[in-house]
């Protein structure tokens, strides 16, 4: 899988109409992903490493991975259909003996990924033909950070 996918990072934070623009992307394309304001504020508090005085759902699900020896291993953006994003969850669970693992991929909405990745600093990837049709919106994220926006 690997091979057909593009590394990126989520470059900034934008508080819009109805929620919150992601922009994720890398050096030669970023684009956005919108979310709820919740989870924009969520994944913010991430990147920033703020602290909370109690734990967040994505805390929570952190703590239940750990609890069973699972690990993030990235958060792959496969596909828009429909104005909506998709994305996986890539886990891996070593045995009691270290000597085998099971990857498991979970669907689940690019916002979560993010987040699950923003709070454990796992590599994030988007589909190549997916990166490739995206609109970029590298220069709205250049003239947000111009003006003084929030980025992380």
């Amino acid at each position: 899988m690997k091979n057909d996918v593009v590394p990126v990072q989520i470059r900034g934070i934008l508080p819009a109409n109805s929620g919150c623009a992601l922009f994720v992307g890398n050096d030669q394309k970023v684009f956005v992903i919108n979310v709820e304001p919740q989870m924009g504020a969520i994944i913010g508090m991430f990147l920033r490493q703020t602290p909370k005085e109690r734990p967040l759902t994505h805390d929570l699900i952190n703590r239940i991975f750990q609890g069973f020896g699972i690990s993030v291993e990235r958060v792959v953006i496969t596909d828009l259909k429909n104005s909506t994003y998709f994305a996986r969850l890539i886990l891996q669970q070593q045995n009691e003996l270290h000597t085998a693992r099971k990857i498991v991929e979970v669907d689940a909405r690019p916002s979560d990924c993010l987040a699950i990745a923003a709070a454990q600093k796992k590599p994030i990837f988007v589909a190549s033909d997916l990166f490739e049709q995206v609109e970029d919106m590298s220069e709205v994220l250049s003239r947000m950070n111009e003006a003084g926006g929030e980025t992380d």
